[in-house]
């Protein structure tokens, strides 16, 4: 390698350095900033120099040192780049547009009814959602899905979606070709498994699975630290489980009825929450049960027990230290309900994981799409200017 090559090599490194640096940890001096990358003062000040000159870098504050001047604080240029991420329910489509600093500027919702096809339905939230933001779809230099059912791991493309059939094989070119731009789609409990992984209980923790109980069931799978697709990106959909006590699943048949999904999904504790003689619907019994109504405790440790049906056999096979219960009932059921299902889990098998409910707030599906649109949009903005 000649001298040349290898010394923009160095460069480039430092510099991507510094702006996940700057974007992790905030504003830092020049002083700093040499410290922490392990420049001297003059290099790290060539090398915000450079940022400034690609309009990366700014000068947004003063720090007050000890002798002389004011130290100046140097910060990521928010308007450098925009994200927009995506959660497609089959009743609901929300938005959010951030700056590549990752502070969410605003939101949107849109009613997927109301759309022709995805491609129209995506284009609308996101128009709404960047108007309030107060830029244009231009501006953005990613966008990213999460969407229920399977993501071919090898295309970025959907497999199918049994609760969005208008979602095919296909939508992904369609969609690239409307916005001309790089777009991302994931299942949707993969990214609530990364957001969890990034900023909930699962953060530093090498294996680590999220169960998502709600509408449908999912399984996010992490394994030394990386998320765990599978060979065709069917990884986690745990709703096929063949456990005891449900009818066995047949072929991609959405599993509502049968298998691990048909006892404990939300329809599945709504049947469960009349069969103990208690009204309301299930999430809300589970809600009963936790604020302590004696009646709802009978309900509330077969709902466990259920759920150990499934999540034993898993930890069988992947040994996770950690298990997240997430989406509606993992939420609803907290600490209590986590508690009652790690029990049931240990009467079942050797590989016992603790049991705990999500540390994040909010929609985490949206927070995921987030987190790997802004991952990509730093790549093409730090990398490609200059």
């Amino acid at each position: 390698m000649s001298r040349a090559p290898k010394t923009h090599l160095i460069r480039d490194t430092n510099d991507r350095a510094a702006l996940d640096l700057m974007l992790s940890d905030g504003p830092v001096t020049k002083t700093r900033l040499g410290e922490l990358v392990g420049l001297s003062k003059v290099t790290a000040g060539q090398l915000l120099t450079r940022l400034g000159d690609r309009g990366l870098v700014q000068v947004v504050g003063t720090q007050q040192g000890g002798r002389g001047p004011n130290a100046a604080l140097y910060g990521v240029v928010p308007s450098a780049g925009y994200v927009a991420a995506l959660h497609i329910g089959p009743d609901q489509i929300t938005a959010s547009v951030a700056d590549i600093t990752g502070t969410e500027l605003a939101t949107g919702e849109l009613d997927p009814h109301e759309a022709s096809d995805p491609v129209e339905a995506v284009r609308a939230t996101v128009a709404n959602a960047t108007e309030r933001a107060g830029i244009t779809i231009e501006q953005l230099r990613c966008l990213s899905i999460g969407t229920p059912g399977m993501i071919d791991p090898r295309t970025g493309d959907i497999r199918f979606a049994n609760d969005l059939p208008d979602w095919r094989a296909g939508v992904l070119e369609d969609l690239r070709r409307s916005f001309q731009r790089p777009i991302l789609i994931e299942n949707d409990v993969n990214l609530a498994g990364l957001a969890e992984q990034s900023a909930g209980a699962t953060h530093g923790v090498k294996d680590s699975v999220l169960a998502w109980i709600d509408r449908g069931l999912g399984l996010a799978v992490i394994v030394d630290g990386r998320l765990h697709r599978g060979a065709g990106g069917g990884a986690g959909e745990i709703g096929y489980l063949a456990v005891p006590g449900a009818s066995t699943p047949h072929g991609t048949d959405s599993p509502q009825h049968a298998a691990f999904q048909s006892l404990v999904s939300v329809e599945a504790m709504d049947t469960l929450a009349r069969a103990f003689g208690l009204s309301g619907d299930g999430v809300g019994c589970v809600r009963s049960a936790v604020e302590g109504d004696p009646d709802a405790e009978p309900f509330l440790d077969e709902l466990a027990r259920r759920l150990a049906l499934g999540l034993a056999g898993i930890c069988v096979v992947l040994d996770p230290e950690l298990c997240v219960l997430a989406g509606e009932v993992g939420r609803a059921g907290g600490e209590v309900l986590a508690a009652r299902v790690q029990k049931a889990i240990a009467s079942l098998g050797p590989n016992v994981p603790t049991v705990v409910p999500t540390a994040i707030s909010g929609d985490p599906v949206l927070r995921g799409a987030l987190q790997i649109g802004l991952d990509t949009a730093r790549d093409e903005v730090f990398s490609n200017q200059g």
